[in-house]
């Protein structure tokens, strides 16, 4: 509980850390703040972030109410490890080369796109339950989120006319480009999911010397 305790309030930290410096990015530009919040929800990076602190948080200090219990499911623990290392790849990949982060702007940057994946893979590999269990079907399951995600954000597109990331920006590639890009995106979600599956399973295993 402890581990997950520390792990949750560098979470949090990351999370509240990029909220502060969108506000101040909003104002500084003369926008408002809410301006600086609808950007921040905006990313996939950023939804996923909050995720893992809930799935790190509500287990351990809630494991009785209906959330706490909902956060603890092995499915769920699992949707969020593989989201969280989509995010990492996808940013490393897609992302890094598109703009240089500065001061707090870098910090915020870091953790959470490599400090937190790898501490959180790490840790659900290592301490997250029911792995050995999981079925064959999980990743596919998992896969709802960011299907999710995905609807959400060309709904948003359309009434703000903005796009949080450029590989999904239908005023400049069309819809037809999109929705390549992010079956593409998802075929890496899924197979990231089978992958840690295996590695989950035989940690697993390893642990409970079988």
């Amino acid at each position: 509980m402890r581990k997950s305790i520390l792990l949750a309030c560098l979470a949090w930290f990351s999370v509240l850390l990029q909220l502060v410096l969108s506000i101040q990015l909003a104002t500084t530009n003369g926008n408002p703040a809410v301006q600086g919040l609808v950007t921040y929800f905006g990313f996939f990076t950023v939804l996923t972030n909050i995720f893992v602190a809930l799935v790190l948080t509500l287990p351990a200090l809630a494991a009785s109410n209906p959330a706490g219990r909902f956060f603890a499911r092995p499915p769920v623990q699992a949707c969020a490890a593989t989201s969280i290392a989509l995010v990492s790849l996808a940013y490393h990949v897609l992302l890094r080369n598109v703009w240089d982060p500065q001061g707090w702007q870098w910090v915020a940057d870091v953790l959470l796109h490599y400090v937190m994946p790898v501490l959180f893979c790490l840790f659900w590999l290592w301490v997250g339950v029911g792995k050995r269990g999981l079925r064959w079907w999980a990743p596919l399951a998992a896969s709802v989120y960011p299907l999710i995600y995905l609807g959400y954000v060309l709904a948003r597109g359309l009434w703000l006319d903005s796009y949080p990331y450029h590989f999904i920006d239908v005023n400049v590639l069309g819809y037809a480009t999109v929705l390549r890009n992010a079956l593409g995106l998802l075929v890496g979600f899924v197979l990231m999911g089978y992958v840690l599956r295996a590695v989950g399973q035989r940690v697993e295993r390893f642990r409970s010397g079988g």
